[in-house]
């Protein structure tokens, strides 16, 4: 899918100070990012806390992001969980026509088998009207999606398109990249490994640090997937540093701390999260003034 190469970033949900979410601060957010250049936007993933949001507070963003959007980019949303029958039901249930895609979590806490994983994504493949992308991410769900396993999905379900890989291993995203169908992507899920990924034949990101920073890393992206290796690299390393940063002390408590130094919402995030510490607030503050 060509809309799903390049950038695409996991929006926060930004909180006013009474924990509500705001609306307003999610609109700018979504203009900062799509005037920076990034190639689509990803609604309610893990960095969107979506966790801790109501039924009713999903649709609040959901509806906020379209709106906000005005159909400029593609938009992805986030759907998983390890209850595959509430998955499966949300997917036969939701209307999907504002977007090019569903992203979904490989089961967490449960702790599958590759087998299980399998039967999972398959009931989702199933009763997804839209295609599918992949994510596996060990650090969040205590189980490694295996490269034989995406293999087997992706050549088995068409609408099985991409996998979002976090998995913070280069060698198992170049053996994805290396077995992979022709037309399914490859995508990094972890900010500091995606130019190496990019240039090993991976399709792009979705991204943290893209939000804080769409125009430069939208375009490292850019200059990755067209081989310009040595200004692709420039950017990375003027980047890396915030990238340790925003992940130091969780996320999005990190991103949200650029967000509110860039003047874009409140730092607000909702327990369990708690906002960084005065050390790390002050270190980003130096990073951003000084990019």
């Amino acid at each position: 899918m060509q809309s799903l190469i390049g950038t695409g970033v996991a929006l926060v949900t930004p909180f006013k100070t009474d924990f509500s979410v705001d609306t307003e601060a999610l609109t700018r957010i979504v203009n900062y990012v799509i005037d920076g250049g990034v190639e689509y936007l990803v609604v309610l993933g893990t960095t969107a806390e979506t966790a801790t949001l109501t039924s009713d507070e999903k649709e609040l963003v959901i509806n906020t992001v379209i709106e906000a959007n005005k159909g400029r980019l593609p938009l992805v949303l986030g759907v998983g969980g390890n209850n595959t029958h509430k998955v499966v039901e949300e997917l036969q249930t939701r209307d999907f026509s504002a977007f090019t895609a569903i992203l979904s979590v490989s089961p967490y806490y449960n702790k599958p088998t590759q087998e299980g994983i399998y039967q999972h994504f398959k009931a989702i493949a199933q009763a997804s009207p839209i295609p599918v992308i992949l994510y596996n991410v060990p650090g969040r769900t205590a189980s490694n999606m295996l490269p034989s396993t995406v293999i087997k999905l992706a050549n088995e379900f068409k609408n099985i398109v991409a996998i979002k890989e976090a998995a913070g291993d280069i060698v198992q995203a170049m053996r994805l990249i290396q077995n992979k169908p022709k037309d399914f992507l490859v995508i990094s899920g972890d900010d500091m490994v995606t130019l190496p990924m990019v240039l090993a034949g991976g399709a792009g990101v979705i991204s943290v640090i893209g939000e804080g920073f769409p125009k430069e890393f939208s375009e490292m992206v850019r200059l990755g997937l067209n081989k310009k290796v040595d200004q692709a690299y420039q950017l990375h390393y003027k980047i890396a540093d915030s990238i340790d940063m925003i992940f130091e002390q969780g996320n999005p408590a990190g991103i949200k701390e650029v967000f509110k130094i860039l003047g874009l919402c409140e730092n607000t995030v909702r327990l369990p999260l708690v906002n960084v510490n005065e050390d790390l607030s002050n270190r980003i503050k130096d990073f951003v003034n000084k990019f």
